[in-house]
C-alpha cells in the first residue's frame, strides 16, 4: 500500500489528541534539529522537514500513534539522542518523528539479578551518573557520546572501547518492551540466565536500526566494578608488531578493559588541538590500554605482562599512567581524535575484520590511500578488530574519486572476511554496499522479516536494508 506523503493538519491534530498540545512540535525552525543526526555532511542524506515531532510520555501513547500511522500509511521515525553516524535517524520523507526524550525514567536497579531497567529515553549520561554514585556496580557499555539514549543504543547495537571485555549492547540486553508498527506491544526476554523457548525475537530487535519496532523499555546487565584502573601507552614502528602483541596478550589470558589502536599523526594532532602533551613521540603507531582489576597487585602484574609482551614484539617505547591526572589526559586526547579532524572528514568508515587479518587490512588501506592520493586516518578498537578509517579532505568535501575509493575499501573489508560496519550501522548511507557482504538469499530474508513486522513499511523506510 502506498504511504501518504504529507503531514497535514488532521495528522497534527490527532497527535495533539494523543499526547497533548504541549508535546507536539511543528514548524521547520523548531523541528529541523530532530530531522538529522551526526552523520558526516558529505554522506548525510537530504533532510525532509515536512514532519511533526511528537513527545509521548508512556508506551500506551506510542501504541496509539503507531496504530493511527499504520491505519493511515504515515511514515514514523523514532528519535533518540541523534548521535547516529550512519543517517539512521535522518528523515528523508514526510514523517511523524517520535522523540523519546520524555521517557527518561530509570525504573529499577536490581542488585540480585545484576540488571537496571529503564525507559528508552534514558541517556548514557544518566546511567553513568547513577553508577558513579554506586560503590560496587556499573553499566559497562560506553560508545562515546553520552547524549545517546538507551533505545538508540539497543537498536544500533552500540559498542565502543570496552567491547573487548564486555561485548556490545547485544550482550547487555536482558529484556525489551517494544511497540510494533501495528501498535501492538510485546515483551521480549527477561532476567533469566537460561531461556531456550521459541525464536529469539529480542535479538532481532537489537541492531535493527529502528525498522522493526520502537523500543520503549529495556532491562540491561550491570557488572561489578573493579577497584583499580590504569592506563598504558605502548609505541611501535610496525603495525604487524602491534597486532602480534594484542593477540599474544589474549593468548596469555589477559583481557584489558580496552585496547585502542592509533596512528601517531592522529593522536599528536588531537593532543595539540586541546593543548595537552601525548606521552610518547616515538614510533608510528600507539596502542592504548585501559586496565581494570579488583586488586592493586593484579593491576601492576598486568602492566608488567603487557609491556613485556610488547617489548618481545619490538615495541619502541612505553608509558604507564599512574596518576589520575595522566590517565585523564590520555583519555581526553584519545577522545578528541575524532573531533580534531571532524571538519575534514568525508566519510568515517568503521569496518570490522578478524584480528588475524588486521595486518593485511591496514596494509591495504595504506595502498589505497597512496593510489588515490588521499589521507585516510586509522584509529580503532583493535581488541575487537573494529577499525575507523576516516577519509579526509579539506572542508570534508567529497573528492571526485570518492566512489571508486570507497568501493576499494569495502572490497578490501570483504577480502579480509570482515563486516562493512562494526558499530555505526548501515543506516541510510551504506545500503548500496550490502550486496558485498550478504547473498541475495540473505538480503531477501531480511526484507521478508521487515515485512512481517511492518507490512505497510511505515517504520523508518530506507534504513538498514
Amino acid at each position: 500500500m502506498e504511504v501518504v506523503k504529507v503531514i497535514d493538519e488532521q495528522v497534527i491534530d490527532k497527535m495533539k489528541e494523543i499526547v497533548g498540545e504541549d508535546w507536539v512540535v511543528t514548524g521547520k525552525d523548531k523541528i529541523e534539529a530532530y530531522c538529522e543526526d551526526e552523520t558526516e555532511r558529505a554522506m548525510k542524506p537530504e533532510i525532509c522537514t515536512d514532519c511533526v515531532v511528537v513527545k509521548p510520555s508512556r508506551t500506551e501513547e506510542i501504541s496509539e500513534i503507531m496504530k493511527y500511522a499504520n491505519e493511515n500509511n504515515l511514515i514514523v521515525v523514532a528519535r533518540g539522542g541523534g548521535t547516529s553516524l550512519s543517517g539512521a535517524a535522518v528523515t528523508i520523507m514526510p514523517s511523524i518523528i517520535i522523540s523519546m526524550e520524555r521517557m527518561n525514567k530509570i525504573i529499577e536497579v536490581d542488585e540480585t539479578s545484576l540488571t537496571v531497567e529503564c525507559e528508552a529515553g534514558v541517556t548514557l549520561l544518566q546511567l553513568t551518573e547513577l553508577f558513579n554514585k554506586h560503590e560496587n556496580l556499573y553499566f559497562p557499555i560506553h560508545p562515546g557520546d553520552e547524549g545517546a539514549q538507551v533505545g538508540g543504543l539497543v537498536v544500533m547495537n552500540a559498542g565502543g572501547v570496552r567491547a573487548v571485555r564486555y561485548g556490545v549492547m547485544r550482550e547487555q540486553v536482558k529484556a525489551l518492551e517494544v511497540v510494533l508498527p501495528t501498535g501492538e506491544v510485546i515483551h521480549l526476554g527477561g532476567k533469566l540466565i537460561k531461556n531456550n523457548a521459541g525464536l529469539d525475537l529480542k535479538d532481532l530487535i537489537i541492531g535493527s536500526e529502528g525498522i522493526l519496532g520502537l523500543v520503549t523499555r529495556a532491562t540491561l546487565a550491570i557488572r561489578p566494578k573493579d577497584r583499580y584502573t590504569g592506563s598504558l601507552v605502548v609505541s611501535f614502528y610496525d603495525e604487524n608488531d602491534a597486532v602480534k602483541s594484542v593477540t599474544e596478550i589474549f593468548k596469555r589470558g589477559m583481557m584489558p578493559l580496552a585496547i585502542e589502536y592509533m596512528e601517531k599523526t592522529a593522536i599528536l594532532r588531537a593532543a595539540k588541538d586541546i593543548g595537552l602533551t601525548w606521552p610518547s613521540n616515538q614510533g608510528n603507531i600507539d596502542l592504548y590500554f585501559i586496565v581494570s582489576e579488583r586488586k592493586e597487585e593484579d593491576l601492576y602484574e598486568v602492566y608488567e605482562s603487557i609491556v613485556g609482551i610488547c617489548e618481545e614484539n619490538n615495541a619502541s617505547d612505553s608509558f604507564v599512567a599512574e596518576s589520575s591526572k595522566d590517565q585523564k589526559n590520555i583519555l581526553d586526547i584519545r577522545s578528541h581524535v575524532y573531533p580534531s579532524m571532524h571538519d575534514n572528514i568525508v566519510d568515517a568508515i568503521d569496518a570490522a575484520v578478524p584480528i588475524r587479518n588486521l595486518p593485511k587490512y591496514m596494509k591495504g588501506i595504506g595502498e589505497i590511500a597512496a593510489k588515490y592520493n588521499v589521507e585516510i586516518s586509522t584509529i580503532g578498537h583493535i581488541g575487537d578488530g573494529n577499525m575507523h578509517n576516516s577519509i579526509l579532505n579539506p572542508g570534508g568535501v567529497k573528492p571526485d574519486n570518492y566512489e571508486e575509493l570507497a568501493d576499494e575499501i569495502f572490497k578490501l573489508v570483504i577480502e579480509c572476511q570482515g563486516a562493512l560496519t562494526g558499530e555505526h550501522g548501515i543506516g541510510k548511507v551504506r545500503n548500496s554496499k550490502l550486496n558485498l557482504q550478504f547473498s541475495e538469499t540473505e538480503l531477501r530474508l531480511m526484507r521478508e522479516i521487515k515485512k512481517v513486522f511492518d507490512p505497510n513499511n511505515i517504520l523508518n523506510p530506507g534504513t538498514a536494508i
